[in-house]
């Protein structure tokens, strides 16, 4: 049995201000092109299909394309919710999507309702069975009752779904030898994030260690949005798609999990192409619209950080120039902002007059000092404002 592991899709997320969903198109194009060249027999989406719990409805219809697709290239789904979904939203007509192949676990009550096929086709009873579990995101405050656990905490109510998937296997072993996997969307000891992955709740959350995992086949985990391995068995196939210039350097793709009579045959990575390259550039503002080193970056997406000692005049707008898809822009002069450790207060405090307190504030925020004839517009407005104060 092949398997295709794969996760966070977040369909209908932009990328700084960017629509990606051209994007996400063509993954869907190379997914299936993959289950199609690959023999795949299942697909896993563990989690955070949507990136929102309100799709769009051209999103929505993204993924019932990528569905129908999948089915129809001979695959069957699994997925699960994250905690970018509505779990009830994306759970609904589960009953009824099963008769086509695709499999939905967003509920409790389906953690032990596992997804049954034979590891060994025309044999008869008795022979080995994959059993494909998904624990979809669990929201402590919500379903720690539920799942009978006293402390409301992610390590707690993961412990106790995966119990129950436990149970369940070794209810099942008594019958025939059963090889499990099991999707879960959270965030496990050993594991590397990256700034797209947002804060599970304030203050964030502690990671689940991974020997919850250990009675498991594979567990393919979502919610890192880098691919990793933190054991043999367990891993993060990642997004198909960076979604922060943190990912820039990620080699995007997923794992075939290859799953005989005998137990976890092999993993394979897949790699899937971007449409953009993203670009991180850092350096004097006149360096970088120079420099023949930085040509690649033109057709990327663009993060600069200018390292000017004053923040140069019209910035983004010469940067555009050279990299036109300039979408975020920092400043981090050499030696501190305009060459000074004062601090603002420090230098708002000495100011000797209202325009001395403007033309700092207007230094403090751009790092530039003000011209000569920025001095005279601010001068001419300060006037304006003795004079009205005057005449009340």
């Amino acid at each position: 049995m092949r398997l295709l592991h794969t996760s966070d899709w977040h369909l209908g997320r932009s990328f700084h201000g960017v629509g990606m969903l051209d994007a996400q198109r063509d993954f869907v194009d190379q997914l299936v092109d993959a289950v199609t060249r690959h023999g795949v027999d299942v697909v896993l989406i563990a989690g955070d299909v949507y990136d929102r719990a309100l799709p769009g409805v051209d999103v929505v219809r993204l993924l019932d394309d990528a569905l129908v697709r999948l089915t129809s290239a001979g695959a069957q789904v699994v997925l699960t919710s994250g905690n970018h979904d509505s779990a009830i939203r994306l759970g609904f007509a589960s009953r009824l999507l099963e008769r086509g192949g695709v499999h939905l676990r967003t509920r409790l009550e389906g953690l032990a309702e596992p997804l049954v096929l034979p590891l060994e086709p025309g044999a008869g009873a008795g022979s080995a069975v994959l059993a494909v579990y998904g624990i979809p995101w669990l929201e402590p405050r919500l379903v720690a009752d539920q799942l009978g656990v006293e402390t409301a905490s992610h390590f707690e109510v993961t412990r106790a779904a995966a119990e129950l998937v436990r149970t369940d296997i070794q209810r099942r072993s008594e019958e025939s030898p059963v090889h499990s996997v099991v999707l879960a969307h959270t965030f496990a000891s050993g594991g590397i994030s990256s700034d797209s992955e947002r804060d599970l709740s304030i203050g964030g959350v502690g990671a689940v260690p991974l020997d919850l995992f250990d009675a498991f086949t594979y567990t393919a985990l979502g919610h890192l949005h880098g691919r990793q391995e933190l054991s043999n068995s367990v891993r993060y196939s990642g997004s198909p798609l960076a979604y922060s210039f943190s990912e820039a350097n990620h080699r995007k793709g997923a794992w075939l999990v290859d799953i005989g009579p005998d137990g976890l045959e092999g993993v394979k990575e897949v790699t899937w192409t971007a449409p953009r390259t993203l670009a991180v550039l850092r350096g004097r503002l006149e360096d970088l619209l120079a420099s023949k080193e930085f040509g690649w970056a033109e057709a990327a997406y663009c993060q600069v950080t200018l390292t000017d000692a004053q923040r140069p005049v019209r910035a983004m707008d010469r940067l555009r120039a050279r990299f036109p898809d300039t979408l975020v822009l920092g400043f981090d002069p050499e030696g501190g902002p305009s060459g000074t450790s004062a601090t603002y207060s420090s230098r708002l405090a000495d100011a000797p007059d209202d325009l001395a307190v403007c033309c700092g504030f207007l230094s403090h925020v751009r790092g530039r000092e003000a011209d000569e004839a920025e001095q005279a517009a601010l001068a001419a407005a300060l006037e304006n404002v003795r004079l009205q104060e005057v005449s009340r």
